[in-house]
């Protein structure tokens, strides 16, 4: 059984996967902990902290600053050759959580964090040359012998958000807008295809990074009311290295929870 594991699991799989139960928990706790604040009786000042009379009040305060962001979407490939297209949902996946540097006592805020991003592409009746190992260039061809075919791709990322909120001290409730970026390191790149031989399901993955070009840097914007947002990004950097023949930059659009 372990040996199973041990060969299902990459080192890059099972770090990705140790670090992204790792956000979660990390954000749960977060989540649960109060904190005391301290603040002077201040006219039109329109935070949770009570005074009373003329002295400081301490009380606990319920605060969220978005620590926890969830994505699920769609992503785009543009800059396709003629004649290639590809099928059905892309599915964008990205969890980050942020740490939020408000403004003294403003509606805007910085926040700097640490998240990974997921992508899956799918092509009908065509595959990428990328298992090649001869060639410099890549292409696609045209190919019916997988029922299903996708190029992955995983990045680590460092998310920066500049952020507005209607409610200051509680980003759960709300009008709200984020304009940002996300610097990507490519841990993963593979191509894998799922075909039935001889009455028997069968899957290729073939996994490389030498076409992915490892960095990557992306504009970002949020849009919602309290929890509930609609997230876009467009990649400002070539999803392949230069010379390969591609010259494609991703886009994504979606759904997005925050919290906590």
């Amino acid at each position: 059984m372990y040996s199973f594991l041990h060969q299902f699991l990459t080192i890059r799989q099972a770090f990705l996967l140790r670090f992204t139960i790792w956000l979660i928990a990390v954000a749960s706790v977060a989540g649960g902990i109060p904190f005391t604040a301290r603040a002077q009786q201040h006219e039109g000042y329109s935070g949770s902290v009570r005074t009373h009379g003329e002295g400081i009040s301490s009380i606990p305060v319920s605060y969220s600053r978005d620590f926890l962001i969830i994505q699920l979407g769609h992503d785009v490939w543009s800059g396709l050759p003629s004649g290639v297209s590809t099928r059905g949902w892309n599915r964008d996946f990205n969890i980050a959580l942020l740490y939020d540097f408000p403004f003294q006592q403003s509606h805007f805020s910085f926040a700097l964090g640490l998240g990974v991003s997921t992508s899956n592409v799918f092509f009908k009746n065509l595959t990428l040359n990328i298992a090649d190992s001869t060639s410099s260039q890549l292409s696609f061809t045209s190919d019916s012998k997988y029922n299903k075919y996708k190029i992955a791709t995983t990045y680590l990322e460092i998310p920066l958000e500049f952020r507005f909120r209607q409610v200051a001290q509680n980003a759960n409730r709300g009008f709200k807008v984020a304009l940002g970026a996300k610097l990507g390191l490519n841990t993963d790149a593979h191509a894998k295809g799922k075909r039935v031989v001889a009455g028997f399901p069968e899957v290729e993955k073939f996994k490389t990074r030498r076409f992915f070009n490892p960095y990557r840097v992306a504009a970002t914007a949020r849009i919602g009311w309290g929890n509930f947002n609609l997230y876009g990004s467009y990649s400002l950097t070539p999803l392949f290295r230069q010379n390969t023949g591609l010259d494609v930059h991703t886009y994504s659009i979606g759904l997005c929870l925050s919290g906590l």
